[in-house]
């Protein structure tokens, strides 16, 4: 089987496994993230090609992290992943693109995510849940982050953290690629406290 159609199951799996745990119906989960019934029926059945902002919306109203949704069981205690073997879930139309590399285990997940933004290029993200925490890391050239609509400048050797549950937006700036390290921080569900 080639690694799309592996990947796919893979989600069909995690996500019907996500929705049942939470005790959510075809019907309400598509409600909740504003995602239609039809998409999740073909989702679940390994059908389709959802795209990034619908695996976040999901993945939000699951209360799991994305990569909770995309990755196989675990492999062992330690997991050595190579950026350039993991496919970008967001790509630009200049270049510009956004790799999950991995998400922690726990009951407070986080997931380490490597951008790189082209100058000009931008990605709106929706609002997460509340409790998430991003934080970008500037390893290479310039980014402006808008959180509520104010900018705030990012350069290389910077880090900025903000809640996510606040409209944001990446954009490269400055005339080279902007390359960065992200992490969300997605807060324990209600069910796993201890």
């Amino acid at each position: 089987m080639a690694a799309p159609e592996v990947a796919l199951r893979t989600l069909a799996h995690n996500v019907r496994a996500a929705r049942t745990r939470a005790g959510l119906s075809l019907d309400e989960l598509g409600r909740r993230a504003k995602v239609s019934k039809g998409a999740l029926v073909g989702l679940e059945k390994a059908q389709g090609n959802p795209n990034f902002a619908t695996l976040v919306r999901l993945a939000d109203t699951l209360g799991v992290s994305v990569s909770a949704l995309m990755e196989g069981p675990a492999e062992g205690r330690v997991r050595v992943v190579s950026a350039d073997v993991v496919m970008p879930l967001w790509a630009g139309e200049k270049g510009s693109e956004a790799r999950l590399i991995l998400t922690t285990s726990g009951p407070a997940p986080v997931e380490v995510w490597r951008w790189k933004l082209e100058p000009g290029e931008e990605y709106p993200s929706h609002p997460h849940q509340a409790g998430v925490v991003e934080t970008v890391s500037v390893t290479v050239g310039q980014m402006v982050l808008v959180v509520d609509g104010t900018e705030h400048a990012v350069e290389a050797g910077q880090t900025a953290t903000f809640d996510g549950d606040a409209p944001h937006t990446y954009r490269g700036s400055g005339i080279q690629t902007c390359h960065l390290i992200m992490t969300v921080h997605i807060p324990p569900s209600p069910g796993s406290a201890a």
